[in-house]
C-alpha cells in the first residue's frame, strides 16, 4: 500500500477502505510516515470530507494506536460526558456528582484549560489537598465504592490523534468535521465508557459558531457511537454568553457548591439537569425525561448530590469542607468592579473574549504549562439581555496585582457592548441528537 495512492485517491474524493484508512493511522502512530504526507492527507481530507462509514473506521483506527481502559471491574452501567468546551462551562463539577448519588457509574478522564475555556482538572485542583492524579486501578476501586472518580487523560490513549492534532493545528485543517469528531469520540470510546451524553456548545463562545455547524457535528459523533455500539446522544447548548456566573477555578467550584446546594438558579443548572436526565436515561436508570429531571432536582433539595461531591472529594485527598465553606478555596487578595458606563441594554456579549479576559487575570493558560492563578477570575453580574443602568455592576475581577485587574476589565469592557438595541440570546438549551 501507498501512501502517495491514498493521498491521491481521496483528494479526488473517492472513499478509503478501512484497510487503507488503517495504515494511514499506523504510519501516524510509528512515525514511518512523513509530517508532509500526513499533512497532505488532513488537507484532502478537509477538502473532501469522509463518509459516516470512513469517519467510524477513521476513530476505530485512533483507539486501537493506544491502550483502551477496561472498565468491565465496575459493576453497572457507565456513562461518560464531554462538552466541546466554553466559558463558565462548570457541568461537570456539579453533573457527575449529582448523577452518582442516583446510582450511575462515573469514571471521567478530563483535562486542563487552555486558551478561554476553563479545565476540569484545574477548577479541581483549587479545592485544598485534591488529587486529580490516581492510578486507573485506583479510580475503578473509587468508582465502586462511591460511583465517582474524575482523574487526568493518560498518555496511553489515542496517541495518533495527539500527532493528528498537533498537525491539524498548524495546517489549518482544525475545523474539519469528520476530523472533530473521531477526534473527540477516539478519546471517548478509549476511556471506556459504556454510554456517552455530549454537550456540543454553539455561539461566539464555542468552537461551533452557528447552528448549522454544531448540528452536524452532534449527529456526527452520534452515528459514530452507535456504529461502533454505544448509546450516544448529544444535546446542543448556547454559549453566546458565560454559561455560569463565575469564571475561573476556585470561583467555579464556589459557584459548583451554590448549585448543589440549591442556591442558584439559572442556565448553568439548566445545562446540568438536561445533560444529566440524558445520563440516566442512557445508564438505564428511568426511561423517562421528566422522571429523570425530578430525581435530580430532588437529589438537589434533599442534599444527596451535596453529599456525593463530599464523598468524592474526600476520597481524593481534597478538603470537604470547602462545601460547608468556601472561604477556604483559594482567595484572591485584589479585587475591581467593573461598573456600566451608561445606561442601556447588554445587547452583545463576545464569550470567547471574556474567556480571554480571564487569562489576562491570571486564571488561565496561552500556552500548556503555564502556571495559573487558581484564585483568580470573574463573578459576573449581569448576562445578554439584561437592562442596566449607569453605574450598575457589571462583573467584579479578582487578580493577585491590581494591574491584571484592569487589564482584564480592558478586555471585558471591549467584550461587551450597551446600547438601547432589543437583543435575542439563543435559547440554552436548542436540540437534542439522538
Amino acid at each position: 500500500m501507498n501512501i502517495v495512492d491514498l493521498i491521491i485517491k481521496k483528494r479526488n474524493g473517492h472513499e478509503l477502505t478501512r484497510d487503507e484508512i488503517n495504515f494511514f493511522i499506523e504510519g501516524v502512530t510509528n512515525k514511518t510516515l512523513p509530517d508532509y504526507q500526513i499533512s497532505a492527507m488532513l488537507m484532502a481530507i478537509y477538502f473532501r470530507s469522509l463518509t459516516a462509514r470512513e469517519t467510524s473506521d477513521l476513530t476505530m483506527a485512533m483507539v486501537n494506536s493506544g491502550k483502551s481502559l477496561d472498565l468491565s471491574k465496575i459493576e453497572g452501567i457507565k456513562v461518560d460526558k464531554h462538552s466541546t468546551g466554553g466559558v463558565a462551562d462548570t457541568t461537570t463539577l456539579i453533573l457527575a456528582p449529582l448523577v452518582a448519588s442516583l446510582g450511575l457509574k462515573v469514571i471521567k478522564m478530563s483535562g486542563r484549560g487552555l486558551g478561554h475555556s476553563g479545565g476540569t482538572l484545574d477548577k479541581l485542583e483549587s479545592i485544598p489537598g485534591m488529587n486529580t492524579e490516581l492510578s486507573i486501578d485506583r479510580a475503578i476501586n473509587q468508582v465502586n465504592e462511591i460511583g465517582i472518580a474524575i482523574i487526568g487523560q493518560t498518555a496511553e490513549l489515542t496517541p495518533a490523534d495527539k500527532s493528528l492534532y498537533a498537525l491539524r493545528d498548524v495546517t489549518g485543517t482544525v475545523d474539519s468535521i469528520p476530523l472533530i469528531a473521531s477526534s473527540i469520540m477516539s478519546k471517548k470510546l478509549a476511556a471506556g465508557s459504556d454510554s456517552i451524553v455530549l454537550d456540543v456548545k454553539v455561539g461566539n463562545g464555542a468552537f461551533m459558531q452557528d447552528i448549522e455547524h454544531a448540528r452536524e457535528l452532534a449527529r456526527s459523533m452520534v452515528n459514530i457511537g452507535d456504529r461502533l455500539g454505544r448509546r450516544t446522544c448529544a444535546v446542543i447548548s448556547a454559549m453566546d454568553r458565560p454559561l455560569g456566573n463565575n469564571i475561573g477555578n476556585s470561583l467555579e467550584v464556589a459557584e459548583a457548591i451554590h448549585i448543589l446546594k440549591g442556591e442558584t438558579e439559572g442556565r448553568l443548572k439548566d445545562v446540568v439537569i438536561e445533560l444529566g436526565a440524558y445520563m440516566l436515561i442512557l445508564g438505564s436508570i428511568t426511561d423517562d425525561i421528566e422522571v429523570a429531571k425530578s430525581l435530580l432536582e430532588r437529589n438537589i433539595k434533599n442534599g444527596k448530590g451535596l453529599d456525593k461531591f463530599k464523598e468524592f472529594i474526600k476520597a481524593q485527598g481534597g478538603d470537604s469542607r470547602v462545601c460547608d465553606d468556601i472561604s477556604l478555596l483559594p482567595v484572591a487578595p485584589v479585587s475591581y468592579t467593573l461598573r456600566a458606563e451608561k445606561t442601556g441594554i447588554i445587547t452583545s456579549m463576545e464569550t470567547a473574549k471574556i474567556g480571554m479576559a480571564s487569562i489576562a487575570l491570571g486564571a488561565g493558560r496561552t500556552y500548556k504549562d503555564e502556571v495559573i492563578d487558581l484564585s483568580a477570575g470573574i463573578i459576573m453580574h449581569c448576562t445578554l439581555g439584561d437592562r442596566v443602568k449607569e453605574g450598575d455592576i457589571i462583573a467584579e475581577l479578582y487578580a493577585n496585582d491590581i494591574h491584571k485587574c484592569h487589564a482584564g476589565a480592558d478586555i471585558l469592557t471591549d467584550a461587551i457592548e450597551i446600547s438601547e438595541n432589543e437583543s435575542q440570546p439563543l435559547p440554552t438549551i436548542l436540540e437534542v441528537i439522538k
